[in-house]
């Protein structure tokens, strides 16, 4: 799909190539616009502009307005129709934490339906983020790092799981938009946190693969801004 960064408050057409449904596409785009800040917080939006801008009708950019809704990316309200909506650092910490425990979930289902086809495309995405972290190339990491949760996804054979897990990576990559980012000290962990959900997965260790992705989700929320550092113990006396 063509990126759709573009000015602000202005879409980029969808391109007659892809074979994607249009309301599916429309809904990436749209989507992909709220956590660019292509549209932002509170701008209104029409199922007429947005159907012109997007080149398409506008049956499946109302399709893809009541997907949006019930991600809780738009809203409805009285006398000013559909805008969209206002997500905080306090929403995005409660979202990141619901995402940390359904990654969880699905790791642990992972390590009990994964085959071993599944696990050797793990190993070849671990080949690509070796690489990818030690040229410090975050545009790889960021295509790597998606393809390796969303493998985790399919695996579960979960449909509820990998759609509601779908619509809050939205909400891990607005956090991520709006935050610095991870520095280059930072991608070294979170290879060897890759390295130990797999080596969970092959031992079809359930807990241990869940606590792992966890807490790699968690780490992860800290380092991008969007949950505080975790207090420090103090020593035992």
């Amino acid at each position: 799909m063509p990126a759709a960064k573009t000015a602000l408050g202005r879409i980029a057409p969808l391109a007659e190539e892809d074979t994607l449904s249009l309301g599916e596409r429309a809904y990436r785009r749209l989507r992909e616009c709220i956590v660019q800040g292509v549209l932002p917080a509170g701008r209104k939006v029409s199922e007429r502009s947005l159907a012109t801008q997007l080149g398409i009708s506008a049956q499946p950019v109302r399709e893809a307005l009541r997907r949006l809704e019930q991600d809780g990316m738009v809203v409805t309200l009285p006398r000013r129709g559909t805008v969209v909506a206002e997500m905080g650092p306090a929403q995005l910490a409660e979202l990141g934490r619901i995402r940390a425990a359904l990654e969880g979930v699905a790791a642990a289902l992972a390590a009990e339906r994964m085959d071993a086809a599944g696990l050797s495309r793990l190993a070849a995405i671990l080949a690509r983020m070796k690489s990818g972290t030690e040229a410090a190339d975050h545009d790889a990491l960021d295509e790597a790092n998606e393809e390796f949760h969303a493998l985790i996804h399919r695996a579960t054979g979960n449909l509820f799981l990998i759609r509601s897990l779908g619509s809050l990576r939205a909400y891990d990559n607005l956090g991520r938009h709006r935050a610095i980012g991870s520095q280059p000290r930072d991608l070294p962990k979170a290879l060897r946190e890759h390295r130990a959900i797999v080596a969970a997965l092959r031992r079809r260790d359930p807990a241990l693969a869940e606590a792992r992705m966890r807490g790699h989700i968690l780490r992860s929320l800290v380092t991008n801004g969007v949950l505080p550092p975790p207090p420090r113990r103090r020593p035992a006396r």
